[in-house]
């Protein structure tokens, strides 16, 4: 299928839905450009899926043959089984699955391609995030366009993204306005430039001494997110992000959960990410980070925490079960080859779990299939000696965390489900090609994920805009990797000068 062949509808000229605008055959012969701000389209169009994973009212999920979903005003109209008669513009998903777009719970965007293959090294990642946010503006917005062009190009439609400064986080907004791009971004306080010296602290007076300047950073970041709460229709929404709970005191801390219940859109952080973070706050506030943030009132807000290796989870697993405390697992968080995580533990203590990206792999697809494959190898190694309940991962339970978990976690039933009334944010990938599926199309598609990565991915579209058609960009792929690059080789190169990579 050619980049433009969409399946013609009725007997009238085929139609192409582009971007939110109808673009006649005459038209076929160049690339469509789409505008800067895509309308919403008006007219119906239908997708003719091979598979569509869909959910009813009770939120149960079925895989559908052969369905037709009818996407209309930004949202999915309705969804059956067999084609529908019309002259409406189609969208070919015959040989494909077509999911609901994919739900990042914990991303980094503008500096995920500067540390990627270098991380494996073995160095820090603190001064090459350090040099990113040297960066001007320009710069900034093509890492931007970059890292968000990756993740819509492997399905993921929303992200939330904690930004590593205030800069980064007005950049992803510039960017993710322009695409159409579902996003809850904030900027993590402390954020970079204030951040090493407080959280890789040798005594605790760093942590006293940055209370100033923290809750001015607060003040801040709620400003900002007060401004872009219901920002682009409501696709944007800003969220508050501490960083994580040993880089904050009770006032910090409280001052962030005030400041999100005034946004009202939810808190995004690390929390007990590790071994140390929990000592430190235990040894501060006498309690575990799960705990110390519930004696601060916070899980009465969506909560999305990443990593969380250091969650006791005999004793945390049911404070975060209760509240419904969303655990953002990021299976290549470290990069290639990175630590194993608790997904089987988180698991089997009934903690809702999501699919995260982090940094470094933008790649959705493929890490649904390290969260399935890391975890089946955690739970084989670890089940005759854990002392807490464990989940072996399925295909089923990785999607479900890329979907309808994480949007339950952030309250939105209109997101993370294909069913009539939902917002058409869709992601469909090809089951049936070649490496991924067997040249006809699958009786058990979710399995061929396991095989896949976000090269498979057909098409993408956010509240009914297209932003991926046939696996390339709408956008123009090649001038966004292009500037993109460029402002990578300007973070290499300043690390080459200090003798960084010796």
């Amino acid at each position: 299928m050619s980049r433009r062949a969409w399946l013609a509808g009725g007997t009238g000229a085929a139609g192409v839905l582009l971007a939110g605008r109808a673009v006649t055959p005459a038209h076929a012969a160049q690339p469509a450009q789409p505008p800067a701000v895509p309308d919403a389209p008006r007219a119906p169009f239908v997708i003719e899926a091979g598979w569509a994973l869909t959910a009813d009212a009770a939120d149960r999920v079925t895989l559908l043959r052969d369905a037709s979903i009818v996407v209309a005003q930004g949202a999915i109209a309705e969804v059956r089984q067999g084609r529908i008669a019309g002259n409406q513009t189609r969208i070919d998903a015959r040989r494909l699955l077509v999911l609901p777009g994919f739900i990042s719970g914990h991303t980094h965007v503008c500096a995920g391609t500067p540390t990627r293959g270098i991380i494996e090294g073995g160095r820090s990642y603190a001064r090459p995030l350090e040099v990113v946010e040297g960066l001007d503006d320009a710069d900034l917005d093509a890492l931007t366009a970059l890292n968000l062009a990756e993740l819509l190009r492997s399905g993921c439609t929303t992200t939330l993204d904690m930004s590593l400064s205030l800069r980064q986080a007005e950049s992803y907004v510039r960017v993710a306005t322009r695409w159409g791009v579902r996003g809850y971004p904030a900027p993590m306080i402390p954020g970079i430039p204030r951040l090493f010296p407080i959280w890789q602290r040798r005594d605790d007076a760093a942590l006293t001494a940055s209370v100033p300047g923290t809750l001015d950073e607060i003040a801040v970041a709620r400003r900002f997110a007060v401004a872009n709460a219901r920002a682009n229709d409501g696709l944007i929404r800003a969220q508050i992000a501490p960083h994580a709970t040993d880089t904050h005191t009770p006032e910090t801390m409280r001052a962030m959960i005030d400041a999100a219940r005034a946004v009202g859109n939810g808190l995004h952080l690390h929390l007990a990410q590790g071994a140390r973070e929990t000592e430190t706050v235990t040894r501060l506030w006498g309690v575990s980070p799960v705990r110390w943030l519930e004696s601060l009132g916070a899980y009465d807000l969506p909560v999305f925490g990443a990593h969380m290796s250091g969650v006791d989870w005999a004793a945390d697993g049911p404070v975060l079960k209760t509240h419904g405390v969303v655990f953002s697992h990021c299976p290549s968080a470290g990069g290639a080859g990175g630590e194993s995580m608790p997904y089987p533990e988180a698991l089997g203590a009934g903690v809702p779990v999501n699919i995260g990206i982090d940094t470094h792999s933008n790649d959705y697809v493929e890490n649904l299939k390290l969260a399935v494959l890391y975890g089946q190898a955690r739970e084989a190694l670890l089940r005759r000696v854990s002392p807490v309940p464990l989940e072996r991962p399925s295909i089923w339970t990785a999607v479900a965390g890329a979907t309808i978990v994480p949007a339950g976690g952030l309250r939105r039933p209109d997101l993370g489900r294909l069913r009539a009334g939902a917002r058409a944010d869709l992601t469909m990938i090809d089951v049936s090609g070649l490496l991924v599926g067997t040249g006809t199309l699958p009786p058990e598609p979710l399995h061929h994920l396991l095989y896949a990565n976000g090269a498979a991915v057909r098409h993408v579209m956010t509240d009914g805009r297209l932003q991926v058609f046939d696996g390339r960009l709408v956008a123009d792929e090649t001038a966004v990797l292009d500037a993109g690059g460029r402002a990578v080789e300007k973070v290499w190169q300043q690390l080459e000068r200090e003798g960084w990579f010796r």
